[in-house]
């Protein structure tokens, strides 16, 4: 069952305007073991201290809705892992990637994983298996399925530099690239959603399009992106995208999601006078600079802000304009509640 937490984000991500605004946060790896105090090898290591450490924070934040919701991710290295990527792992930061070494006129002939058999994909299904089939305690439920975007998932196997110039030198070679990640994407959403018992969405990160002008974000990143979005039509579909990208606010709404956590680098104001109509917005506290490295007070001024400058006509969440940042302390995360809680 959802919890009034979960019911008012949900009103707010279908534009309407809860009585409260809703407070949300992409928590991982890169916050979680800090915050907790453990080994973040542990915490990937032993189901039981990475589940306390979920119950941990939802006790100490019950007002935050924690997007996806007990996230069982390995960093960044989820969908890469399954295209034989390295994968580099730390005590105390998530685990890394090393990209692969390929000719552009080899990247048609990557693998097309089967998220049921292949990289880390099976152990993150299998342990959303096992917490909706009795290892949550009530009312707990995973509610959004998630992934990595294409173009994202393409830096992270084919580097960064390699695959950007690739979408203007060798656009065939890129084209063939996103076809197979979105195809993995696909799958891997969907074989996660028929774990869930109630699912109520996906969350799709992919920040690279934001790197893209207009023409290149429509040739090589909307037709990917809408592919993937399309798949999960009736659900509430969150996109995470926070580069800075005020070029794309006029092409954005094509994607076809409903909810957007954007970058903290955009004014909230100018954001919902652009695209309000369309999407709910997630933001857009700044996740570094003052989530994580300000006071208290900071925080809650600049959660105001937002709140007075989107709140209107509904459709605002508050968040960071990204995930939190390692370090974020308690008494911050908390002020985005207190701010929240004023109203409009």
């Amino acid at each position: 069952m959802t919890t009034s937490v979960w019911n008012d984000f949900m009103t707010a991500a279908k534009l309407g305007q809860p009585e409260r605004v809703p407070v949300a946060l992409i928590i991982d790896s890169p916050w979680i073991p800090g915050f907790v105090g453990c080994n973040t090898l542990d915490f990937f290591l032993y189901p039981d201290l990475w589940l306390d450490a979920h119950i941990e924070i939802l006790k100490r934040f019950p007002e935050i809705a924690f997007v996806p919701g007990f996230w069982v991710e390995y960093g960044m290295a989820n969908e890469p892992s399954a295209f034989g990527v390295p994968v580099l792992w730390n005590t105390d930061s998530p685990p890394g990637i090393r990209h692969l070494s390929l000719p552009t006129d080899a990247w048609a002939t990557l693998p097309r994983p089967n998220p049921e058999t292949d990289g880390l994909m099976p152990l993150v299904l299998r342990r959303m298996e096992l917490l909706e089939k009795g290892g949550l305690p009530e009312p707990h439920r995973i509610h959004f399925a998630a992934a990595r975007g294409p173009l994202t998932v393409a830096t992270h196997v084919l580097g960064t530099t390699d695959f950007l110039e690739a979408t203007l030198a060798e656009p065939e070679a890129a084209h063939a690239v996103l076809d197979i990640f979105t195809e993995n994407a696909i799958a891997y959403l969907r074989a996660q959603v028929q774990r869930l018992r109630e699912p109520l969405g996906i969350l799709l990160l992919d920040d690279v399009p934001g790197m893209l002008s207009p023409s290149g974000f429509n040739e090589m990143a909307l037709p990917y992106l809408q592919r993937i979005f399309d798949a999960f039509e009736g659900m509430v579909r969150i996109y995470h995208n926070d580069t800075p990208c005020p070029h794309l606010l006029p092409h954005i709404g094509k994607l076809h999601f409903e909810v957007w956590n954007f970058s903290h680098e955009m004014d909230i104001g100018e954001v919902k006078s652009a695209v309000g109509s369309q999407l709910a917005l997630m933001g857009n506290v700044a996740p570094l600079d003052v989530l994580a490295r300000g006071t208290a007070e900071q925080v809650y001024e600049a959660a105001r802000a937002c709140v007075q400058k989107a709140a209107a006509g509904g459709g605002l969440i508050i968040s960071a304009g990204g995930g939190a940042s390692p370090g974020t302390p308690a008494e911050n995360v908390a002020a985005l509640v207190r701010a929240a809680r004023e109203g409009a």
